[in-house]
């Protein structure tokens, strides 16, 4: 499944500060539809990301009913993005089997 949105980059401080870009919510239904097959345990859904020219794989966290896109230092940094700033996202849920 392969996915295409835009977003602004959220922080949410804990412990330590994290970023991510919520999923929208037509996005997050499509990505419910498939969940059971995509997880791996806890709703977590493994997923290939892209932000701008920095490609990675991380997990989507569900939270209230949607999901979150986590965006690594190692993504982040070299594009000079901090929470507020837009960006576009392509997206791919692996699905497991």
């Amino acid at each position: 499944m392969e996915l295409a949105f835009a977003g602004p980059v959220i922080e949410w401080r804990g412990p330590a500060p994290y970023y991510f870009v919520r999923v929208p919510d037509e996005e997050s239904a499509d990505i419910r539809e498939v969940a059971a097959m995509a997880t791996y345990g806890w709703g977590v859904i493994p997923v290939e990301a892209r932000v701008g020219e920095v490609a990675f794989e991380t997990s989507l966290f569900p939270r209230d009913g949607g999901y979150l896109l986590p965006l690594k230092n190692a993504v982040r940094k070299p594009q000079g993005l901090g929470a507020g700033d837009e960006v576009a996202v392509e997206m791919t849920v692996r699905l497991q089997g």
